[in-house]
């Protein structure tokens, strides 16, 4: 009888802290990741390369990444875990009974070119996917020097550089704060920390954000290493456009009115090389939607147990939902105790994981409480000029998606789509899809692709092929 094996897809705080759940109980643990080493975006580490001398000055929660790498190392080395790095899975086969033992086949591209392809195979698959960034088109938002905000965090986690001297972090959500406050402390000069968060709304949820005590002073940490720095806060405010010739030499800035529009009389220009911009964040669904996954809205649907509705299939994480690397943590522990039990033919007894399932509970209460806050300002897409370009891979344009509605009778995402050629290119509308969405006045849904990333043909043709064959 084949031993129960476990491929966790993802390496941040979700997959890892699954991965050394499940491999403490004796469950075979493969664990893939797209990156060189392990940690995910939020304990991205330098290059060894670049030698640096006290990267815990680019993160908090230091201790936590010592404790998941070091049980890592641990159990790579007993030969309980194996970590597979630098592939790329772009796909999740549910293996057919019929024809050979139940379980997965992930595909896999390998090594920075993503050519060459890798099938890994599994009794179960946990799919700790994280997130990606949402930013909303402005003019001048293709511009060098325009950059996303996680963007802006990873170069400096992951490369030891600042995206420029002077710089601007705007949008809304809680990334703004630590991105501001990183490259402040790096040496850049943050003009201003532009926010469209409504201060009256963090007053009228102060009751559930104050459950989470750690998390408030977490958050004035960082207003503190602002102040410090001489950093201004302009709250519910918003970036109207980005101006240069060759790259960024300057943003627009502007309050919002009680409606979310621009108040055109508090209109202002910051100079700035570097603009470092977030409008939230969004689950990766990709896999878990070509697996038949229930997705609720933006989110992959879960149990108790972290357990999607397709046998053998778990999600842990910000594919689950937006909350950080504490309920990531918390899910991931989770699930590897699930997957370990179920795997052991016996039913999971949920005393085990009481402590972090009131973790998970809390925290979820917590960060809905924050999305009610941060969100982009209501008639955002008022100041896209019509010849913004909304979709960069087809050069679609604002105009030209507007035609489509008001001329063309599009009334959904989709038939833009196919009107406009928005969401047709290289990224799939994952970079356009919410901006191209709201110009069009269209809902906003998880997009569905049949596989994760591009594939080339050659691989797809062989995908699935033994040896033998």
């Amino acid at each position: 009888m084949t031993e129960p094996s476990l491929a966790v897809i993802g390496a941040g705080p979700a997959g890892l802290a699954a991965t050394l759940a499940a491999a403490a109980r004796g469950i075979r643990v493969t664990l893939i990741d797209s990156a060189t080493e392990a940690g995910g975006q939020f304990y991205r580490q330098p290059a060894a390369g670049l030698g640096a001398r006290r990267p815990q000055a680019l993160h908090h929660q230091w201790r936590t990444w010592e404790r998941l790498r070091d049980g890592l190392c641990a159990h790579v080395q007993a030969g309980t875990v194996t970590q597979v790095t630098d592939h790329h899975v772009w796909f999740v086969e549910r293996r057919d009974e019929r024809r050979g033992p139940a379980g997965f086949t992930v595909h896999a591209l390998v090594g920075p070119e993503q050519e060459q392809p890798a099938e890994i195979r599994a009794t179960a698959v946990l799919l700790a996917t994280g997130g990606y960034e949402k930013v909303l088109p402005f003019p001048g938002w293709t511009l060098p020097g325009v950059v996303t905000a996680g963007g802006a965090q990873a170069m400096l986690k992951g490369g030891l550089v600042l995206p420029g001297r002077t710089a601007v972090v705007a949008g809304t959500g809680p990334l703004l704060l630590p991105v501001a406050a990183g490259l402040a402390a790096a040496g850049a000069t943050v003009a201003a920390l532009v926010d469209s968060a409504d201060p009256k709304s963090f007053v009228r949820r102060s009751r559930v954000l104050a459950g989470r005590p750690g998390k408030v002073a977490e958050g004035a940490r960082y207003a503190g290493q602002l102040l410090r720095h001489r950093v201004r806060t302009l709250l519910h405010h918003t970036v109207v456009a980005a101006h240069g010739a060759e790259r960024l030499e300057a943003v627009t800035v502007a309050a919002l009115d009680r409606d979310g529009r621009v108040r055109q009389d508090t209109r202002r220009r910051l100079v700035c090389d570097t603009l470092a911009v977030s409008h939230g964040m969004l689950p990766h669904t990709d896999l878990a939607d070509a697996l038949g996954c229930r997705v609720d809205g933006m989110d992959v649907y879960v149990d108790d147990e972290q357990r999607t509705d397709v046998p053998g299939v778990w999600a842990a994480g910000e594919t689950t939902g937006i909350g950080g690397s504490a309920l990531s943590l918390a899910e991931g522990h989770i699930a590897g105790r699930s997957i370990a039990a179920r795997l052991a033919g016996r039913a999971p007894d949920p005393g085990e994981w009481a402590a972090a399932a009131r973790t998970r509970a809390g925290l979820r209460a917590f960060f809905a409480a924050v999305d009610s806050v941060y969100v982009p300002p209501a008639h955002w897409a008022e100041q896209v000029t019509d010849d913004t370009v909304v979709c960069r891979c087809e050069e679609v344009s604002a105009g030209a998606v507007r035609e489509a509605v008001q001329e063309l009778g599009a009334g959904d995402l989709r038939t833009v789509k196919l009107l406009t050629r928005a969401g047709m290119g290289w990224c799939q509308g994952r970079v356009c899809g919410p901006g191209v969405a709201g110009v069009a006045g269209c809902a906003e849904t998880a997009g569905r692709r049949p596989f994760a990333r591009p594939v080339p043909l050659g691989v797809l043709a062989r995908a699935g092929e033994t040896e033998e064959q």
